[in-house]
């Protein structure tokens, strides 16, 4: 899989499961010359530094995105509109723009309006993930044979679209393209609907241990262990889904 870099530089913002496992995948299969990321805490941009997967680590988002051809949000929903305001007088003409959330309608509608023009706005949904969260939680082989879904807005520069396509071609996802309305109705079924149920079931479960005296974990059977690996996921990403997708 592994070919003549498609980027000169990525900027990755936002380094856990998913950040972490692009970085990874893209230097494993040599998509990029260099990576850049940067990551809201001191703690874990020193633990990337540590890691080494990465080719430089900064503390600003606007550094990252600084002369980046693409810039990749790897953040909460609910963060992307304030960081896209925030790099945008930084980015380079031509540069791509993405995203990895799982809710596209929001994202679009808090992203779009501070893009400059010259700028390609192409979001993404890797619909691939585990329980783990975290710079150490990532791994290269995360995307492969997993769905990978671009919602690039109405009037998007096709080669733009192609590019990035191409590039999670590169790193083993199978990709699709549809509108962000169109993504949105179909992971609230497929995805957020469980991750919902997921949450209360367990948060009930939990409640009644202390009534039960642990008779609800005594007797738990597959299916509740199941619901509680999905509960595991990081909280604030999937408030952030919740509230963006009703």
């Amino acid at each position: 899989m592994s070919g003549p870099a498609q980027f000169d530089r990525i900027a990755l913002i936002g380094f856990g499961l998913i950040g972490g496992s692009i970085a990874r995948a893209a230097r494993e299969q040599g998509l990029a010359k260099e990576i850049v990321t940067t990551a809201h805490s001191a703690k874990t941009r020193a633990r990337v530094m540590q890691l080494g997967v990465v080719d430089r680590v900064v503390e600003t988002n606007a550094e990252a995105a600084e002369g980046s051809d693409l810039v990749i949000l790897c953040i909460p929903v609910g963060a992307c509109g304030a960081v896209a305001a925030e790099i945008a007088g930084h980015l380079k003409g031509g540069a791509i723009v993405s995203d990895v959330g799982s809710v596209k309608g929001a994202v679009v509608k808090e992203m779009a309006p501070h893009l400059p023009a010259g700028v390609h706005f192409v979001p993404a949904h890797p619909v691939a993930g585990t329980e783990h969260s975290g710079p150490d939680s990532g791994f290269a082989e995360l995307f492969i044979n997993r769905w990978c879904i671009l919602t690039p807005p109405e009037g998007t520069n096709p080669r733009a679209v192609e590019k990035l396509r191409a590039f999670w071609a590169g790193i083993g996802a199978r990709v699709e393209i549809m509108t962000p309305e169109h993504h949105d109705m179909v992971l609230a079924i497929t995805s957020h609907l469980p991750h919902l149920i997921a949450y209360t079931i367990v948060g009930t479960a939990d409640e009644l241990e202390g009534v039960t005296q642990s008779e609800v974990l005594k007797f738990s059977a597959g299916g509740f262990r199941d619901f509680t690996r999905i509960a595991a996921s990081d909280p604030i990403m999937w408030r952030d889904v919740f509230l963006t997708n009703k």
